[in-house]
């Protein structure tokens, strides 16, 4: 991997990490926020969404919204267990994206394709490409006693 390569992957990973991190922060700093305003009128598989909204399930989802936001964006920023913290922020975006898609449309400017997607693309580059390696923590937790005791944990986070 050339230089350029890692400057890119490092900034791309450093970045997505703060915007997860500031999404999921300002959802947690403010008591009033619930997920029920984005998924509340969901276009495409409504009734799905609709149970995510019951009093049942709304405090799990709220919680699952802003702190996997957040540790996404640690995870993205340090630099650990990126892997596995990429393909689950990846399935979050999906999870994001179909609430507002209107097939074809997800917004008035999108045509398929709209920033959850990207995001996703993005988040799926950074697992492939093993990133938490490029100058974050992975390294030095691929070599702690438990990646050692259990060799595929080391596969997995990263």
């Amino acid at each position: 991997m050339t230089k350029f390569q890692k400057w890119a992957l490092f900034l791309l990973r450093v970045g997505a990490g703060w915007m997860f991190f500031y999404a999921g922060i300002t959802k947690v700093m403010n008591p009033a926020w619930s997920a029920v305003g984005y998924i509340g009128e969901a276009k495409t598989f409504s009734g799905f969404y609709s149970m995510l909204t019951t009093p049942d399930w709304l405090p799990i989802v709220n919680f699952v919204n802003e702190w996997g936001l957040v540790l996404l964006g640690v995870s993205l920023i340090l630099g650990v267990g990126v892997r596995l913290s990429s393909i689950l922020g990846a399935v979050l975006m999906l999870l994001y994206y179909f609430p507002i898609l209107d097939f074809p449309y997800p917004n008035t400017h999108s045509f398929i394709v709209d920033e959850h997607i990207i995001y996703i693309m993005s988040l799926l580059v950074l697992a492939s490409f093993r990133a938490g390696r490029v100058w974050g923590l992975e390294n030095w937790c691929s070599n702690l006693p438990l990646c050692s005791k259990f060799p595929k944990l080391r596969h997995i986070i990263g």
